[in-house]
């Protein structure tokens, strides 16, 4: 089966309530050929009204190729993608996506998964979860929310993970009633790998409790950046050399590198514009990179940036554009 899409546009097959703000999306091809094979924690941008463009967890079974599978929470402070997917999609509808991308895959040297979700980040584990009982792999899934009708999924959930494997975590409102995250990460088990993904105080969270756990089994995905200060720059102005294009760009210091290559005319392909994604992920020849993204692993680093966010530590940077 190819894994490219043949079709850039799919037919919104179904939308279901799955909890309170939440809708689940079905998508499928509009000639009912197969959709492409996708992995577990891999992820689809939408193009919505207005030149809208959000990146969605697949959630569905990643074995499942007739249709696939988006849940989106309708978020208040939505800057309008959340808003549209609910307002504006309906049944029927042909959407836009763009290609598939995973920064968030399951490691094939886990002896022992631990899931955590948060919320609506229970969407990318619960494609996990599909996979990991598939295969009869060791698993078990914690899944946080305020109260059972904030929880998505919940009856498909039941039917995937193994008896004792599933445990539901209620605060209403209160993180104090909820999972004891640090007492359950305190102690790592060789060949035991955590994934976690859900708001920012459940990041945080998270990320703490794992500080201790070896960097090759800890996993997680943002769906919003944290509110971080920025390290200062020396001035913030730098240079980029585009070694293919042969042109070189002045940067400023309130510019991001993609903005200064689109004042040009030239075109780079992006997404959520925070480094979450990966959309914007290109190669570098020259230079030190300030890396900004909180996708790309260490040995990336070394040769890839997100010119949505990084930016230059000295006066330049060449890149494969």
């Amino acid at each position: 089966m190819s894994n490219a899409l043949t079709n850039p546009q799919l037919r919104v097959q179904a939308i279901r309530w799955q909890a309170q703000g939440v809708c689940s999306y079905e998508l499928t091809d509009p000639s009912g050929a197969p959709l492409p094979e996708v992995e577990a924690g891999a992820h689809v941008d939408v193009h919505l009204s207005g030149g809208l463009v959000r990146s969605y967890s697949l959630a569905g079974d990643p074995k499942d190729s007739t249709h696939w599978l988006l849940g989106v929470l309708r978020e208040a402070k939505s800057k309008g993608g959340s808003i549209a997917m609910h307002d504006q999609v309906r049944v029927g509808d042909l959407i836009e996506v763009g290609p598939v991308r995973n920064a968030f895959a399951l490691s094939n040297q886990a002896h022992h998964s631990v899931l955590l979700a948060g919320g609506i980040g229970i969407t990318p584990l619960k494609a996990m979860a599909h996979t990991l009982s598939a295969s009869g792999a060791s698993f078990e899934l914690h899944y946080c929310a305020r109260s059972p009708n904030h929880a998505a999924f919940v009856k498909e959930l039941k039917t995937i993970a193994p008896a004792g494997r599933l445990h539901f975590h209620f605060d209403e409102g209160d993180p104090g009633k909820g999972l004891n995250i640090q007492a359950l990460l305190q102690d790592h088990q060789p060949g035991t790998h955590v994934y976690y993904c859900g708001p920012a105080g459940f990041m945080s969270a998270c990320s703490e409790a794992t500080s201790h756990w070896p960097k090759d089994a800890v996993h997680c995905e943002h769906f919003k950046a944290p509110e971080v200060a920025p390290p200062d720059m020396p001035d913030g102005a730098f240079e980029v050399h585009l070694v293919k294009s042969g042109v070189t760009i002045q940067v400023g210091p309130d510019q991001t590198i993609v903005r200064a290559i689109e004042l040009t005319g030239r075109r780079v392909s992006t997404s959520c514009l925070s480094g979450l994604c990966g959309a914007c992920k290109v190669g570098y020849v020259d230079g030190e990179v300030d890396h900004r993204d909180y996708i790309l692993n260490d040995e990336e680093r070394t040769h890839c940036l997100t010119v949505c966010v990084s930016r230059a530590k000295g006066k330049s940077l060449s890149l494969n554009l």
